[in-house]
């Protein structure tokens, strides 16, 4: 009897300690995030007191997308967003893909690289068309459950006729989450 409950004992323990190391083979997860993109002061004058600052915000993008994460290294994803640019009178619809590498990972935390490419579609003829592009660095920070706090630096470039080069570029901060 005693042999019995020690061989069970010990079978319980080896398959508690397999689950608890069994790493998973993916996860599909859905995403948001809301970014501020800040631009150079064209009031600003050097040494004045007049309460200007050399940076003011700009425009500022919501996303949201979802995707499959495999090996808790790479992740793809499909995404979608509103993009306005006030100083521009500009919006833009962005679609796009994501792949998304993590760099380090150590108990949920995660910091990654990530590039984008996409279409810009318009529902009028008061938005532009073109391209998307994207690449950023971000930190995910692991929560108590299943949702992530998401910290990040983005650059954007949207293919829009009328700018110079046909294009407006734009470096953004963000905060968004990752739910799993």
């Amino acid at each position: 009897m005693k042999k019995q409950l020690l061989l069970l004992l010990f079978v319980a323990s080896f398959t508690t300690f397999s689950q608890e190391n069994t790493r998973k083979l993916g996860r599909p997860f859905f995403t948001g995030s809301a970014n501020l993109t800040l631009g150079i002061n064209e009031n600003y004058t050097l040494f004045n007191d007049d309460d200007e600052t050399f940076l003011e915000p700009s425009a500022i993008f919501f996303r949201a997308g979802f995707g499959y994460e495999f090996f808790n290294r790479v992740a793809l994803s499909v995404n979608a967003g509103f993009d306005f640019h006030w100083n521009y009178a500009t919006s833009a619809f962005p679609t796009y893909g994501t792949l998304r590498f993590n760099i380090t990972e150590n108990e949920g935390d995660a910091f990654f690289v990530e590039t984008s490419y996409g279409k810009m579609w318009r529902p009028s003829n008061n938005y532009p068309n073109g391209n998307y592009y994207g690449v950023g660095l971000g930190w995910q920070i692991a929560g108590e459950s299943r949702w992530n706090t998401i910290v990040r630096i983005d650059f954007h470039r949207k293919g829009i006729v009328g700018f110079e080069n046909n294009r407006l570029d734009s470096v953004s901060f963000g905060i968004g989450f990752s739910f799993f």
